[in-house]
């Protein structure tokens, strides 16, 4: 089933046509509406006329998360604040939180292009979808909430947190949609199977997965324990949420809304466009936002944008799975080691958990990277010589993929901490 065929089913000349229509729309409007905007055009001798091109886009200043926070928290805005009726947030982990705001026509695009999303997965009107994504300033589980009663599935707001309550909701709703993180879907599996319930017993036959990197053999192992078909989706708070793109049933690639984002794929060094299929940095401009447009916004994922028809009959392009972020990436010895590498290692040996964390540290002038991953209970049982070998294989491993030397730590089950929301993966103790 397609949700909108006017939209999803365009002949690539049409999509090119809108997407350069509303490019200019929204160029004059940063510029006679965001200081910061016409600022930075203006720094560059351009004027919204110059846009002439979807080419020309490539003319414009790119966005970053520090120029949100640098205006925290309004001063991006393109809309005085009693035209702002929704405020999100990210985390602030790393200093003081990007701010979001949503007019009326914001929210009912964000909920359209969501309901687009994931009736691309799969979901019906006959579906009880459970969300696992926690509440609040964090825009996934609205972002999916509202998108899936567009569509008419029946939404159960569970929340994150009390996990033993989520396997008991899950069962006695007859969930058969699971949305969340796809560690924390590993981890409610865990659960489950501690209280005694097979995860493939209960009505689940779909998951909606995001808000962090998932490999393929993870994903894998989730289809594996739950007995489902797992979606990817895409999407970021600065942008709109979820709904920027997602898998159809397919999994060959998550389909843009590209009449709604503008997306680029350049190389994070030089700023240069990547060519189709290469991998490199993704570079989003909203087209249609109200509140907080954006122009050329640094995304920090790394993926690929495929422009083959899928079988579906969706024609938009799509997005190559997200293969990890560029502040992600660990620099080792003057190797790129990213978390998906490692966790792709991993997924694939038996006796494994998919629970792990690189923990980074310097030995005098040298930087040492250690895998510590947890085993399952069926290797955890006083055969030393079978966890020495173990590790071994692992480390030969990840030598073959990284070209880098990691020790490997071997954990007992459920000792690493799990993550409600988004998996910590990385630890990294080196003098800043």
């Amino acid at each position: 089933m397609i949700w909108d065929k006017e939209n999803e089913c365009r002949p690539r000349a049409e999509i090119e046509k809108i997407q350069l229509e509303r490019l200019k729309e929204t160029v004059e409007r940063v510029y006679a509406r965001v200081p910061f905007y016409r600022q930075a055009l203006d720094a560059r001798g351009l004027r919204p006329g110059d846009i002439r091109c979807l080419e020309d886009v490539r003319l414009l200043p790119f966005t970053t998360k520090d120029d949100l926070r640098n205006h925290y928290p309004y001063g991006l805005f393109a809309v005085p604040l009693k035209e702002v009726v929704r405020i999100h947030a990210s985390s602030g982990t790393t200093g003081k939180p990007t701010v979001v705001g949503y007019t009326r026509r914001d929210l009912d695009t964000w909920a359209e292009v969501v309901a687009r999303m994931v009736t691309e997965a799969g979901v019906t009107a006959g579906d009880v979808a459970h969300i696992s994504f926690g509440y609040g300033l964090f825009t996934g589980a609205f972002g999916l909430h509202y998108g899936l009663e567009r569509v008419g599935a029946t939404v159960v707001p569970a929340s994150a947190g009390n996990s033993r309550r989520q396997i008991m909701l899950m069962r006695d709703f007859g969930a058969t949609v699971l949305v969340g993180t796809p560690s924390y879907a590993l981890h409610l599996a865990e659960v489950a199977e501690a209280e005694g319930v097979d995860p493939r017993s209960l009505n689940l036959r779909l998951g909606l997965f995001g808000a962090e990197a998932c490999s393929e053999e993870m994903r894998r192992e989730i289809e594996r324990r739950w007995g489902i078909l797992a979606t990817d989706n895409y999407g970021l708070s600065e942008v709109i949420g979820p709904g920027v793109a997602g898998e159809c049933e397919l999994k060959n690639g998550q389909h843009i809304a590209e009449d709604h984002f503008l997306v680029e794929v350049i190389d994070p060094r030089t700023g240069e466009p990547c060519p189709p299929g290469e991998p490199g940095e993704l570079v989003i401009t909203t087209l249609t936002k109200e509140a907080l447009p954006l122009l050329r916004y640094r995304t920090r994922d790394i993926s690929a944008l495929m422009f083959e028809p899928c079988p579906c009959g969706r024609t938009t392009a799509r997005l190559r799975k997200i293969a990890g972020r560029t502040d992600d990436m660990l620099i080792i010895r003057g190797v790129n080691v990213f978390p998906s590498q490692v966790e792709s290692v991993l997924m694939e040996i038996e006796g494994v958990a998919p629970h792990y964390q690189l923990i980074v540290s310097r030995k005098g002038y040298m930087d040492e990277l250690e895998v510590k991953v947890e085993v399952t209970e069926r290797f955890f049982n006083g055969r030393f010589r079978q966890l020495e070998e173990l590790a071994e294989m692992i480390e030969d491993r990840l030598e073959t993929v990284l070209q880098l030397k990691a020790k490997v730590t071997l954990a007992e089950p459920f000792s690493i901490e799990r993550s409600e929301g988004k998996a910590k993966r990385v630890i990294d103790l080196r003098p800043k």
